[in-house]
């Protein structure tokens, strides 16, 4: 699908040079292939023929051959809700798409000048479909498209949550670009075997533009991720991350996918001076992280993006930028989230950074030093890494993606989001990435080679634990958690806490119990009755579990933090219910026996 012959190629104002528009559209492209965007010569050819300007004629014809987005539409309370792309996006999706001439492809988001790029790349035996939910959008597509020599592509106007009748060929569409951000995929069954969905899909709320091969009913990732940014979703599939605002102050913390926390709690920890953890990972000053940010969303439960109003007076040192939230965990009553320290200037003047975390409230030092610790596993194990492998399952096809190996699993509406980490350690990252350029393989302008570093602090560290064992006529107390509690949400589990600073495990027992349970037991009713060395998969911090049994207490047990445990009840020692903590059910027979020590987790 060409233009057509009897319409003229493009429809301009008496004072546009169209020799000029030519010459811009050339040197566009021409950026473009140098900078690696353009990687074929028909993604190249469509570049230089189709006129860019004559889809923005808003703006002057230099500006529509900027390498950047041409806003079409607003809001009332004027946000974008449709837009040109910024060409270096088109031109990376477009390759992305793989289209082939007599290619069948569908377009969600319209604008026109995308769909006429599509047109080009499948030629006279193709056929292209544009959608859009906004009448003004696709009316505007279709008058553009025309006076440009592109009637030929199918304009629809319906919501993509849920294709039109008829829209999809029999046995389905040979690639799908989706130009706007999604926050789900609902287009599986839209799309033919072997064939490519490129789309911006949001995870945590970062949006990422990712190719996707369609193979046994389930979608396969295979490009390297681009961070991106798109016009919203409208219709039934919006989808607006729920935000919430700690009292008192400007920070608000945002969750999309998994269940929101209270923050209530947090209010007085921002307060305070925080604590200050170091990772002695570091990044450029011109080096993207945005594959970090999205490891930590699938490693962290509880994972959400933290924000601070510019002029608000909230304690937070070293603010996350406004288009960038910060990475966040919520830990109870306390708050940890990634930020940056300048540490040089680095080699290209664009200075040299560390990652550093910092925490807030009475265990922020706690929060801080579990997300520090999966910035370490990322960096030792997956920084190198290209990208990491993707697999999307229609929910209808039950939960494959829920047991794959390693993944973290994002579940949408309509689909299961696994995200496989590949992982290449220490030094031989760099090999790999050498043995690429050896190769011929193609470096992403935003995977730059990374150095390795380990940490200089190689004394070991360990995470001490309290937890309360309180037997009454052969059964022992467990709390059922809070279904959205950050660990081990609707679990039982025994009364229990981390260690403060400068506080004795014994001291900590008898403030956790009554916190927690409001049951008062004296220091020195407590017996030591067994020591769990504990090493969770993937970790690289040792967990010490200090379990303590009481001879005497005062009080009935009662749920004193709502928001972390729902119920506490005594269950027979040789009946536990299901699902309790493993690691709860190892001690509590390790107890049962008289052992007094059990590793576990180190073979």
């Amino acid at each position: 699908m060409t233009r057509s012959t009897e319409r003229p190629a493009v429809t301009t104002s008496p004072t546009t040079d169209l020799d000029e528009a030519t010459a811009l559209r050339h040197q566009l492209a021409g950026q473009l292939a140098a900078a690696g965007h353009i990687r074929t010569p028909a993604v190249d050819q469509a570049l230089r023929t189709v006129p860019r300007h004559a889809f923005a004629p808003e703006v002057p014809v230099h500006k529509a051959y900027a390498n950047d987005i041409v806003a079409t539409r607003h809001s009332d309370e004027g946000r974008i809700t449709s837009s040109i792309s910024a060409p270096w996006l088109q031109a990376d999706m477009l390759e992305a798409a793989r289209i082939q001439p007599g290619h069948r492809v569908l377009e969600i988001g319209s604008g026109g000048y995308n769909a006429a790029l599509i047109a080009e790349l499948v030629g006279p035996t193709g056929s292209v479909t544009t959608l859009d939910i906004d009448p003004a959008v696709t009316n505007r597509a279709t008058r553009f498209l025309a006076q440009t020599g592109y009637d030929r592509v199918h304009v629809v106007t319906a919501d993509a949550e849920h294709l039109p009748t008829g829209i999809v060929p029999e046995d389905g569409f040979d690639a799908i670009l989706v130009t706007v951000d999604t926050w789900d995929l609902p287009w599986i069954d839209a799309l033919a075997e072997g064939g490519r969905l490129v789309a911006p899909l949001r995870l945590q709320g970062y949006a990422w533009a990712i190719g996707f091969t369609m193979r046994d009913g389930a979608l396969h990732s295979d490009e390297p991720l681009i961070v991106c940014g798109f016009v919203s979703m409208q219709g039934e599939g919006a989808r607006n991350a729920i935000r919430r605002t700690v009292p008192g102050t400007g920070i608000h913390l945002s969750w999309e996918d998994g269940a929101p926390l209270s923050v209530d709690q947090l209010a007085p920890s921002p307060t305070r001076e925080p604590t200050v953890t170091q990772t002695h990972v570091t990044v450029g000053g011109q080096e993207p992280f945005g594959a970090l940010t999205l490891y930590l969303a699938g490693a962290l439960p509880g994972f959400c993006r933290l924000s601070v109003d510019p002029d608000g007076e909230n304690g937070v040192l070293n603010p996350p930028p406004k288009h960038w939230p910060g990475a966040a965990i919520v830990r109870g009553t306390s708050l940890a989230w990634l930020a940056t320290k300048r540490i040089g200037d680095g080699d290209d003047g664009n200075g040299r950074y560390e990652f550093v975390v910092h925490g807030y409230g009475p265990h922020g030092h706690l929060a801080a030093q579990e997300m520090a610790e999966q910035v370490l596993h990322w960096q030792r194990n997956h920084r190198a890494a290209l990208c990491p492998r993707i697999t999307v399952h229609p929910l209808a096809c039950g939960d494959p993606a829920s047991t794959a190996d390693g993944a973290h699993v994002f579940v949408k509406q309509h689909t299961r989001v696994a995200i496989d980490w590949p992982i290449i350690p220490g030094t031989a990252a760099l090999h790999a990435h050498h043995n690429a350029d050896q190769l011929g393989g193609r470096h992403d302008a935003a995977l730059p080679l990374v150095e390795v570093r380990e940490p200089r602090d190689h004394r070991s560290r360990s995470i001490i634990g309290a937890h309360l064992v309180l037997l009454r006529d052969g059964a022992v107390l467990l709390g059922k958690r809070h279904p959205n509690s950050a660990f081990a949400p609707s679990t039982w589990h025994l009364p229990a806490g981390h260690r403060e600073d400068m506080e004795s495990a014994v001291t900590c027992m008898v403030r956790e119990a009554e916190e927690e349970t409001g049951l008062r037991i004296p220091e020195g009713d407590l017996s030591l009755v067994h020591v769990l060395d504990l090493l969770d998969p993937g970790s690289t911090i040792p967990r010490i579990g200090l379990f303590f049994a009481p001879s005497r207490w005062e009080g009935e047990p009662l749920v004193r933090e709502p928001e972390c445990c729902t119920e506490w009840r005594f269950w027979p020692l040789d009946d536990l219910p299901e699902p309790t903590v493993e690691y709860t059910r190892v001690a509590l027979d390790a107890i049962s026996r008289g052992s007094l020590y059990a590793p576990m987790g180190w073979s």
